[in-house]
């Protein structure tokens, strides 16, 4: 009787793993059959995974690279069973996101946020759905960027302020080799903080240290497979605990950013609002007998996430950049300097004002840009409806991937797409020019929401840097590299300098252990 039961057991088994397996063929079968006439090629699928298997989810923008050149500019890939199409090159990428912006501005659902602590009414200004709640934050955000002037200083003077601090950082050195990718972290994430919460970080803080660690583990754990595999077969995130796993960094960054703001709303004062934060609280109380707004806690929480992962990432990691690229090329930096000098002289620090006069320096600011190329893939998109790109049909609900390397580093573009060459945003006069292949912050309607913010800063920090010090390597050092390590963004190889003061300025340093 025993054996019985056994040979049934095995057999109700077998018959269920026959019918989940003939489920899963059909139900990937009719995902694939529906594509139109006209859609994109791509490589061949495996079923239930597609192409998941064909990419290198730790270097993405590679992996398109080598199929880019086997299938064109516009070509698709099946993750499990998520259409995708990948566009590259400026024309397919420039129409996609400027000319038929009002068909390719939503993006992809991702299960992976909603095990993360947000819930149905986070919006956010990155990842958020195109919609009316997207269109309401996003005004709301740009319009406290453009007017900020709730506290005692104007954004410029908040990052002019900063950058006397880290000056003084980096003079605390007194010559001697470091790595500044600690201090640049720093003092951007400085900047984000005084908009968000009006006070800024000692830069020896141990919450700002520990805040710095988790966001650097967070966007390692935004890239890879595992994530990809939880956003597409999401029955998974349904296991106790795995979410919280996965995206440990990420849960501990936001239970930081969580405290900060509990901290905020216990001095909070309706009447004097300090900071963007102030500004947000008061649209929820205007907002709170609206019904559908998405002026609520739950999106403040979101608004706050974002801003703080873009601009504390991507600013910083762009001056490392720039730091690196000048210990690799001296003479750039000593044309940057004599530049400075001749323009604003030792009596006072650089202002926004004085980028019209710098063309030299302002084209060495947008080639490290242009060079560095820190977001390769930029952030997905999807189509909302049926459009046509380049003579493809992409039917309505396809992720997209706008390949932003694929448009910096065109060679129809550009005249030396893999040097660092500043003479590409220099006319035959010596005049500033941008070239119209030049999107590292993306472009149409969802064009980075910190753009203004982050020209600000790569401009203050970048001339008050070069005002003040002499960018050299460390006795008996070899060249570093200028190799990228990959993660969500592309960051440079750790290396060292040493920073040698130029001369004693006549400008009162600020103590950096001063708050």
């Amino acid at each position: 009787m025993a054996l019985v039961a056994q040979l049934f057991c095995k057999e109700t088994l077998t018959t269920v793993v026959l019918a989940l397996t003939v489920f899963l063929f059909l139900l990937d079968f009719s995902k694939r059959w529906q594509r139109p006439l006209r859609y994109p090629p791509g490589p061949r699928t495996i079923p239930v995974l597609g192409n998941m298997l064909q990419v290198d989810f730790q270097n993405l923008h590679g992996s398109y690279r080598q199929l880019q050149k086997k299938f064109g500019n516009i070509f698709s890939l099946q993750m499990a069973w998520t259409p995708v199409v990948v566009l590259n090159g400026p024309e397919a990428v420039r129409e996609a996101l400027v000319q038929k912006s009002e068909d390719t501005s939503d993006r992809p659902p991702s299960p992976v946020y909603d095990h993360l602590g947000f819930g149905p009414n986070s919006q956010g200004v990155i990842i958020a759905r195109y919609g009316e709640a997207w269109r309401e934050q996003r005004r709301f955000s740009l319009t406290t960027l453009r007017n900020f002037g709730l506290g005692k200083q104007s954004l410029e003077q908040w990052v002019i302020t900063e950058a006397d601090f880290l000056c003084s950082s980096f003079a605390s050195k007194e010559g001697h080799p470091f790595d500044p990718r600690h201090l640049l972290s720093c003092c951007v994430t400085n900047v984000i903080s005084s908009l968000i919460y009006g006070n800024r970080f000692n830069y020896d803080d141990q919450k700002l240290q520990k805040l710095l660690g988790l966001l650097e583990i967070s966007l390692k754990e935004e890239i890879g497979l595992m994530k990809q595999v939880a956003n597409e077969f999401p029955v998974l995130l349904s296991i106790p605990g795995l979410p919280q796993w996965l995206f440990r960094g990420l849960n501990a960054f936001y239970d930081i950013l969580d405290e900060f703001l509990e901290e905020h709303k216990a001095t909070w004062d309706p009447t004097q609002p300090r900071d963007m934060t102030d500004a947000f609280l008061m649209e929820i109380e205007k907002a709170k007998d609206i019904p559908g707004s998405s002026f609520n806690s739950e999106n403040l929480r979101a608004v706050i996430g974002d801003l703080f992962m873009a601009g504390m990432a991507t600013t910083s990691t762009t001056l490392q950049w720039a730091l690196l690229l000048l210990l690799l090329h001296p003479s750039v930096q000593r044309r940057v300097q004599e530049e400075i000098d001749r323009v604003i002289g030792w009596n006072r620090r650089p202002t926004m004002k004085d980028q019209a006069n710098l063309p030299f320096t302002n084209a060495v600011i947008h080639e490290v840009q242009h060079f560095s190329d820190i977001i390769p893939l930029g952030i997905p998109h999807m189509t909302s409806r049926d459009t046509e790109i380049q003579g493809f049909v992409i039917p309505k609900g396809t992720t997209l991937i706008t390949n932003l390397s694929s448009v910096l580093k065109d060679e129809s573009s550009w005249k030396q797409p893999y040097r660092f060459y500043p003479e590409h945003f220099l006319d035959a006069q010596g005049r500033f020019v941008k070239p119209e292949a030049f999107i590292p912050f993306s472009a149409g309607r969802r064009v980075c929401l910190g753009e203004p913010l982050a020209k600000i800063e790569l401009f203050i920090f970048f001339t008050t840097l070069l005002q003040d010090f002499n960018f050299v390597l460390p006795p008996g050092s070899s060249l570093p590299s200028d190799k990228a390590n990959v993660t969500l963004i592309l960051t440079p190889q750790p290396f060292q300098l040493c920073a040698v003061p130029r001369r004693e300025r006549a400008l009162p340093r600020i103590s950096a252990a001063v708050s």
